[in-house]
């Protein structure tokens, strides 16, 4: 026999955990263990035959008269001595041997329907006496109940019963459900219970309890049977207790000290973990109202507590059972849960059990210790108001990743364990009565959650999930690009009152197994021990390492668990991110202890600790998953954990095949969480540069001091591992947002330091190469899996030995880039994405948008080193997507498709104008346009090598889609228009000429001055539509500045990309040479000779004299004479009459003449003067003709000349000049607007809002720089581009008032719309950023709405063409009677498109905005909180720019919150409607982002929403498609109905004056 052992038994654990609030008191656990003598009958003094016959005789008597068999009776005892004596033979009844089961079922009967006489209406058979005293009586029968429970002589616990059958075992053990059915239904209906009868009902059953639990357990005993039974009606009794008569403190001491003894039992802690979440939901309804989360109970549980319990009542009974258990952390100590009399003494008698914490049902601990901790860890989220269910009996291997919560959706791990208690014996929950009905077959535990809502059903858990389903449906988003994490209550109570209540256990969980954790908490203990503000209740006690005996004891018998807790790693993980929520919880402004900081940062320490197999773990996955705040929340010295949570994430991100330790974390949730981690981490190093981190501990010198700065090379590898690897859409995205934030932070940075990142020395490892890999498994480049080991010398050989393709990838990589430059990021993010763009990104819509917003922000990027080969192969890569895309099967043809296609070719046109030296080489411009005729037509004129060239002329165009085709042809456009000229020496703000009809007029000679409205000045110009989309405005009239009297006509060209003024002169030499006078105005007389030449006589002869001496032949007489001919032309003849004629009329002025000089005496001379220039041309019709549009071949109706008809429009006919309006009103550029607010802490009105920008005072001094970096500033009145309202867009008008006084300070209000806004613009975008404030708001005209939310407003609003038309309306049959050669791509509008139908083109039957009716708003917040009040709402009224048709939609606004941390980075808060292509970059939820390029990031995420939005709307067109339907529809209105000739009839007519 073991001695220590034997030392122990007399070892009393109350003088260790028996203690805190009830130590004062004494304890009636003697009482409860030994039993009460009024249990003992007075039979028990004779032989067991004699008492056994007399307890036989006299129970079956009295069970006769019960009315079980027959009708009942009542009861012949009258006197009191008479029921003594009958409880007295039953009391010995129930103690008889097992064997005689019928006589202990009648003793239970009788004592159970006795026990009715303290119900309202006592049964018939009860005892006079019973029923006058009945509390008298029942205290002893409750008594007696006690020999049912307890163990048969000869037979000694906790040994199993050897001569017993197992259905005897049954048969006690449903007699013992029957007397708990009982006692549980008298203490719910009973009124008559005094104070003496509930001690004694809750002693009984702590004694039953103790009876049957305290020993060690033993499989299919009636303990282990009856386990969860008398557990369950133990609390349930004890909740009724508290509300009708409180148990006293010694009761409560007593129920504490003897749940110690029963602490290797799982039943005990899923019974208290189902009392505590009760008793919670409770508590939470009074401190923080009904708006705080409520608790989802189950309906049968939500009674157990009547509703007029009273708040001191239920606080008072919470507190208590929590604390019933002593220190949860204790049950992963088994040598302190096996200090209990009964374990001891097993050890002493068995011979296989040497120390009681050897015992085998102590395997169990591990999974009691999980439940534990999650138990407590569900309190906690009770607290903070996370709305998500979760279970409480879930496996052993159901790790403590509670992904279901802060980090990831749910998903509950599935149960490995055996149940407990086993399904056979869950029947016996089928004899529990409730105040409702019985239970419904499941354990009363199986599921207490969370939710919104209060529920009555129990909810089945789902099934484990490994993320979304699909890559092209994202899930439903509030926040975009945000994980499915489920809110924190507003009103939730601050982290330190958690602390106080949960902090000590969690500490203490979070560090079991670690290495010196005590050391590190004693440490922390008294770095603040001195501290105030510390609260006692929090204070560490060294004692507490060996909780329950002396220390020397406990080193003896408790070996020390390994590291990262072993069996028990599962509850330690369910700690620290039960911790990792409180303090990712923390609300802006909130001040957390240092104590408890400096706790959970070394708890964090240890368990970021990463093995050496590289494996992560229960702990590990536990914190990542549920820190995902962790850098977002100004913790004070957070940044400490930097290098440690560097290191877990190079083992989750870069690793395809990641090891998990635990089976029910989902992949996909970690490797999420773990880039919300990354993300708000990409920022710091350049923010902080060389600050040291400090370090924690010394438990690791070899890690030495580092900087910031030098962990960025680890970030970026890291980031671009993680991508290489990534298979979920959603954390793809993430991850392109990441990487555009890094590429152009970087860039910024170097920029405005004008020197490039140094290097770091070549012999530190945390600073390796951007193009080297983070790990040996994983290249840095995106390549097939046979080339995964490239590293740089493999680089160095390829890029000496010439380009190596790998598919589409070239490895003629740069490799002497500077390592931590911008330009290497930049390099090996263009690699990257364009590669897994063409292989394996290719069939999701989603990350193909983001991949494709991505290279547009890359192209946009300033780096100083990009070289062209690197663009050049950027748009290589571009072209190949298209041509890819373009070239798949008609089954994939889909929406979806058609949609990245589209935004490809935009990326394309941006690539080429923020790179205009692309087009200058000729394999890029030959790509470029081939994807345009590919784009166009459908196929390519250049097909396969070795198949002939098919000319344009000879294909019939069936492009991929109309969408396609109006892409190609913007690409086209941007690159004959854009490319090396934009933008114009006038600015971005418009691509059109700002010249029309009225200022052309003006500028004419013939303008007498004056005003001029726009329908006098169209009467001076001809009108004609080419190629039925070009409108042409042709001005005959010279304009004023020209002196040269050449004919000159001036054009202005309204086409589907803008409207543009030309002039052209005819010149008969170039301009140069032009400028010469070959005359002069007056040459003056010429001077008279006086020699005069001699006047030889001369015939003249048309050929020499030689001709007649040569003899003819008959060849020279073939040709006849004239003079043979004059007979027999009549036009000759015609001719010789006009001949003689005009001798006459000639000979008729000579003598005229002659008779004029003779009368006058003298010879006048005139002056020879050169004739006056002509200055009246018909230059429209010289116009058309030079340019083909006019030809005699067409004149004379040859079908087969080229020449495409032209057609005259009248503009005389009424709604010309409108209609033209309208046309130019059209922006050949998508527009956007972006409306900025300012929201100042606890800011809930719309109008302190909008006075916030009054004032430089009540704005963050960064806003006005975060301002400025978003646009330029622009003035309404002279800003020909989009303002951010219809009404002053796109012309330059007179202003109102010129008083801007008030806006010399500001807050931002001077961007308010009306005087100046915000506008930035490129190729084919304009978006103007508008500070709304309450000038601006009752200044502005806010259009109507009917009841239907359509628009009713401003009728001349809709006829500036705002409203999209279908084909059906603008391009009915008749334009189809137009012939043409072939098909030309304007003609493509009329057919169906293969890859879509007719669903977009004619399929809008309803008028529908022409443009974008995104509403997106950026909201600065000084508080993150504040999020949650923002009154979206009544702002909207603010954001009408007068394009909406429809009233904005909450749910269809997106908002990009802004807040200032005090780092001075800005974490940034995506919220927007649900949709598949929501979630636009770079910016993503939860992203720290620098000052730097916080503008441009916001920017081009408020562009990105709103191409998304335009690429996921069916009926959305294009802003050339709609400027091409406006003209073909003036053409069917003000078309001049004339054949050919009377064209050029009109031609040949005098210009209009």
């Amino acid at each position: 026999m073991n001695l220590g052992v034997f030392n122990r038994v007399n070892y009393n654990i109350k003088d260790t955990e028996g203690g805190g609030m009830y130590s004062e008191w004494a304890s009636l656990t003697s009482l409860v263990q030994h039993g009460n003598e009024e249990s003992q009958s007075v039979l028990a003094k004779f032989p067991m035959s004699a008492g056994k016959d007399v307890a036989v005789a006299v129970v079956k008597q009295l069970a006769s008269n019960l009315g079980l068999t027959q009708a009942a009776e009542p009861s012949p005892l009258t006197t009191d001595k008479e029921v003594m004596w009958c409880m007295e033979v039953i009391c010995f009844g129930m103690s008889l041997p097992l064997s005689e089961h019928d006589t202990i079922r009648d003793c239970v009967s009788v004592y159970c329907e006795w026990l009715s006489a303290l119900l309202p209406v006592p049964k018939v058979c009860v005892p006079k006496p019973v029923c006058e005293d009945p509390n008298l009586y029942a205290r002893k029968m409750i008594t007696h109940f006690h020999n049912l429970f307890i163990p048969r002589k000869g037979e000694v616990w906790p040994f199993p019963y050897l001569d017993i059958s197992a259905d005897t075992i049954n048969r006690q053990a449903v007699l013992c459900h029957r007397v708990l059915r009982t006692l549980q239904h008298l203490a719910h209906q009973s009124s008559r219970l005094d104070r003496h009868t509930w001690e004694a009902l809750l002693l009984f059953l702590l004694a039953i309890n103790d009876t049957l639990l305290s020993p060690p357990t033993i499989k299919d005993d009636v303990g282990d049977q009856l386990c969860e039974r008398v557990l369950s009606v133990l609390f349930e009794v004890w909740l009724l207790a508290c509300v009708r008569c409180f148990p006293s403190p010694p009761l409560w001491k007593t129920l504490r000290e003897t749940c110690m003894n029963w602490r290797h039992r799982v039943a005990l802690v899923e019974q208290w973990n189902r009392v505590n979440i009760l008793l919670t939901a409770r508590l939470l309804e009074f401190m923080y109202g009904p708006s705080f989360p409520e608790i989802k109970i189950p309906e049968e549980d939500a009674q157990l507590i009547p509703a007029n319990a009273s708040r001191d009542c239920i606080a008072q009974s919470w507190f208590r059972f929590l604390h019933c258990l002593g220190n949860p952390v204790n049950l992963c100590r088994p040598s302190v849960v096996s200090q209990t009399q009964k374990f001891l003494q097993f050890a002493i008698i068995s011979e296989t059990v040497v120390d009681p914490s050897q015992h085998p049902c102590l395997s169990a601990l591990p999974l009691i210790f999980l439940k534990a901790i999650k138990g407590i860890a569900g309190l906690v989220d009770a607290f903070l108001g996370i709305a998500q269910p979760f279970l409480w009996e879930e496996g052993s291997c159901g790790t403590g990743s509670r992904d279901k919560k802060e980090g990831a959706s749910s998903h509950p791990p599935s149960a490995t364990h055996s149940p407990t208690p086993p399904p056979q014996r869950r029947l016996a929950k089928s004899f529990s009565v409730a105040p409702s009905a019985v239970t419904k077959g499941m354990p009363k535990a199986s599921l207490i959650g969370l939710t919104s809502s209060r529920a009555s059903t129990v909810q089945t858990p789902s099934t484990p999930n490994s993320g979304p389903s699909s890559a092209s449906s994202l899930p439903s988003v509030l926040s975009l690009g945000s994980d499915t994490r489920n809110p924190l209550a507003p009103g939730r109570p601050k982290c330190n009152s958690i602390l106080h209540l949960f902090g000590e256990w969690l500490f203490e969980a979070a560090n079991i197994g670690c290495e010196g954790a005590f050391q590190n908490r004693s440490a922390a203990t008294r770095l603040d021990g001195n501290s105030s503000k510390r609260p006692s209740s929090v204070l560490v006690d060294n004692r507490k390492g060996s909780f329950s005996q002396p220390a020397s004891l406990a080193d003896e018998s408790e070996p020390p668990l390994p590291p990262g807790g072993g069996k028990y790693e599962a509850g330690r993980a369910e700690a620290l991110g039960a911790l990792c929520r409180i303090f990712c919880a923390k609300k802006t402004g909130e001040e957390i202890l240092p104590v408890y900081l400096a706790r959970f940062y070394l708890s964090l320490q240890q368990g970021l600790r990463v093995p050496e197999n590289r494996e992560c773990g229960e702990s590990l996955a536990s914190i990542l998953l549920n820190s995902s705040d962790l850098f977002r929340l100004d913790l004070d010295g957070v940044q400490v954990l930097l290098p440690y949570v560097t290191d877990a994430l190079e083992v989750v991100l870069p690793d395809k095949d990641l090891k998990l330790k635990s089976l029910s974390v989902s992949k996909t949730e970690l490797r999420r969480a773990s880039i919300h981690l990354l993300l708000s981490m990409l920022a710091l190093p350049l923010h902080f540069q060389n600050l040291l981190i400090k370090e924690l501990s010394n438990t690791n010198p070899e890690r030495g001091h580092v900087t910031f700065a030098q962990l960025k090379p680890r970030l970026m590898n890291l980031l671009i591992n993680a991508l290489q690897v990534e298979s979920d859409s959603q954390n793809a995205q993430m991850l392109l947002g990441g990487l555009m934030l890094s590429v152009q932070d970087s860039a910024s940075a170097e920029e405005v330091e004008q020197v490039t990142q140094p290097d770091v020395g070549p012999g530190s490892d945390t600073t390796s190469n951007l193009l080297s890999s983070a790990s040996d498994t994983v290249s840095s480049f995106s390549l097939p899996s046979d080339f995964r080991s490239l590293g740089e010398e493999s680089l160095e050989f390829h890029h000496a030995e010439g380009a190596v393709p790998f598919g589409n990838l070239y490895l003629d990589y740069p490799v002497g880039l500077v390592k931590n430059s911008a330009h290497a990021l930049f390099v090996r993010a263009t690699y990257l994405v364009c590669h897994r763009l063409i292989s394996s990104w290719k069939t999701d819509l989603n990350v193909s948008l983001a991949a494709l917003e991505l290279l547009v922000g890359l192209a946009r990027t300033h780096i100083r080193e990009t070289d062209a080969l690197e663009c050049k192969r950027a748009v290589k890569w571009l072209c190949d997507y298209i041509m890819h895309q373009c070239g798949r099967p008609p089954p994939a043809h889909s929406k979806d498709l058609h949609s990245a296609i589209v935004a490809a070719f935009q990326c394309a046109g941006v690539w080429l104008v923020a790179h205009p030296y692309l087009l200058q080489d000729k394999e890029s411009l030959t790509n470029v346009l081939e994807v345009v005729e590919l784009g166009i037509s459908g196929t390519k004129s250049q097909g396969k090598p070795g198949e002939p060239v098919k000319m344009k002329d000879e294909k019939e165009l069936k492009p991929a889609s109309m969408r396609v085709r109006d892409a190609a042809e913007a690409l086209l456009t941007i690159i004959l228009e854009q490319v090396g000229y934009f933008p114009s020496p006038c600015g971005p703000e418009s691509l059109s000429s700002l010249l029309d009809e009225v200022s052309l007029v003006k500028h004419c000679n013939s303008w007498p001055g004056g005003e001029l409205s726009q329908e006098a000045a169209i009467e001076h110009f001809r009108y004609f539509v080419i190629e039925n989309s070009t409108v042409l405005a042709l001005l005959e009239e010279p304009l004023g500045n020209d002196q040269d009297p050449q004919p000159t006509v001036t054009v202005l060209i309204r086409g589907p990309f803008g409207r543009h003024a030309w002039t052209m002169q005819l010149r008969h030499l170039p301009r140069h040479k032009s400028g010469t006078k070959y005359h002069t105005p007056n040459p003056g007389r010429p001077v008279p000779m006086a020699d005069v030449g001699v006047r030889h006589e001369v015939r003249q002869r048309y050929f020499p004299d030689s001709v007649d001496r040569i003899p003819q032949c008959k060849i020279d007489r073939s040709i006849p004479t004239l003079d043979s001919l004059s007979a027999e032309e009549p036009g000759l003849q015609q001719l010789q009459h006009l001949i003689e004629r005009q001798s006459t009329l000639e000979q008729s002025s000579a003598e005229q003449k002659q008779k004029q000089e003779a009368e006058q005496g003298f010879c006048q001379q005139q002056e020879c003067m050169p004739p006056t220039p002509c200055q009246e041309y018909q230059t429209a019709r010289l116009f058309l003709s030079h340019f083909g549009f006019l030809s005699l071949d067409s004149a004379n109706g040859n079908v087969e000349s080229p020449t495409t008809p032209i057609t005259a429009l009248n503009p005389s006919i009424p709604g010309f000049c409108q209609d033209l309006e309208a046309l130019d009103s059209m922006s050949s550029r998508t527009c956007d607007t972006v409306h900025v607010f300012y929201v100042r802490a606890g800011q809930k009105t719309p109008e302190e809002i909008l006075a916030n920008v009054l004032s430089p005072d009540t704005v963050h001094p960064h806003f006005l720089e975060f301002l400025l970096s978003l646009g330029w500033p622009v003035n309404v009145y002279r800003h020909p581009g989009w303002t951010g309202h219809l009404t002053t867009s796109w012309k330059i008008c007179q202003p109102q008032s010129t008083d801007e006084v008030h806006h010399s300070k500001h807050g931002g209000c001077l961007y308010d719309g009306q005087t100046n806004v915000l506008y930035w613009a490129d190729a084919s975008s304009e978006v103007a950023f508008v500070v709304p404030t309450r000038h601006s708001d009752a200044g502005s005209s806010v259009p109507s709405f009917d009841s239907s939310g359509s628009f009713s407003g401003d009728p001349a609003l809709s006829g500036h063409g705002w409203y999209e038309r279908s084909i059906s309306e603008s391009n009915p049959r008749s334009q189809r009677s137009l012939d043409k050669p072939r098909t030309l791509s304007l003609d493509l509008d009329k057919q169906p498109s293969p890859g879509e139908g007719s669903r977009r083109r004619t399929g809008a039957t309803r008028n529908l905005p022409t443009h974008s009716n995104t509403k997106v708003l950026v909201v600065w917040i000084e508080s993150f909180e504040d999020h949650l009040n923002f009154p979206l709402s009544e702002l909207l009224s603010t954001t009408y720019t007068g394009l909406e048709s429809s009233r904005p939609q909450e749910r269809e606004t997106f908002i990009i919150f802004l807040q200032s941390l005090a780092s001075g980075l800005l974490r940034v808060h995506l919220q927007g409607p649900v949709g598949r292509t929501s979630l636009a970059t770079p910016l993503v939820d939860g992203m720290v982002v620098s000052r730097r390029v916080l503008g441009s990031l916001v920017r081009q995420t408020a562009l990105n929403m709103c191409r998304r939005r335009r690429l996921d709307n069916d009926s959305y067109q294009p802003p050339h498609v709609r400027r091409r339907l406006k003209v073909q529809e003036m053409v069917q209105k003000y078309r001049c109905e004339m054949t050919q000739p009377e064209l050029l009839t009109y031609l040949f007519t005098s210009p209009p004056s």
